[in-house]
């Protein structure tokens, strides 16, 4: 967006607030849109707002059957935060703050790389759209359960937590929409669902 502003005038705070929310529409129209597989299903929720002046927040859950008994296979949170100053842990105006869980199997609790795979499956997952990322951060949780007493019979299991944040790299706030798309290959790479064949597309899957 290009504002009409005579030359040698600087523009005003209205003039910058406005091309700000209109850059920050441009995104959230692109996020909006995205096809997604029909395993993974995104809703919009309440965004953060003490976090930027402008920001975005979706519930995801990737479900295997029709069964609404059943627990989703991975549940996680994509959060995008749109800040102009550019705050200097930043390193740039978008930030992506996400989580991703899902149940492993028992040996990975035993693991000691399992921190180190969880996160190269996100950094795998970005480098395979292609896409630039800086001042990454995050953790990588591994929570072992066992039951015991009347319980005793449940199987041990183990939860995989990945929170991660990065700022994307982003020549037009509409390629955020490839970001998200990373994210939730990462939320079916801990489901275990192989990728979709390239040409294959899905439902839309944001509900709003």
């Amino acid at each position: 967006m290009v504002s009409r502003i005579p030359a040698g005038r600087a523009p005003s705070p209205a003039a910058e607030s406005e091309h700000d929310a209109a850059l920050f529409t441009q995104a959230l129209e692109s996020l909006r849109g995205l096809t997604l597989r029909p395993e993974l299903v995104l809703e919009e929720v309440p965004a953060p707002t003490r976090l930027a002046p402008h920001a975005l927040a979706l519930s995801g859950e990737v479900v295997l059957t029709h069964d609404p008994d059943e627990e989703p296979a991975a549940t996680g949170r994509f959060v995008v935060l749109f800040d102009p100053s550019a705050p200097e842990p930043w390193e740039g105006p978008w930030r992506a703050v996400t989580y991703a869980k899902a149940t492993m199997e028992p040996e990975v609790g035993g693991d000691p790389l399992a921190g180190e795979v969880g996160w190269a499956w996100l950094t795998d997952a970005l480098a395979a759209r292609d896409l630039g990322w800086t001042a990454q951060a995050g953790t990588v949780t591994g929570v072992s359960s066992q039951s015991f007493g009347a319980l005793q019979e449940r199987e041990p299991t183990v939860e995989l937590e990945i929170r991660a944040s990065w700022s994307p790299v982003v020549p037009d706030p509409g390629d955020l929409a490839d970001h998200l798309l990373a994210w939730g290959d990462l939320m079916c790479t801990l489901a275990g669902l192989p990728p979709l064949p390239e040409g294959v597309t899905a439902l839309p899957g944001i509900r709003r």
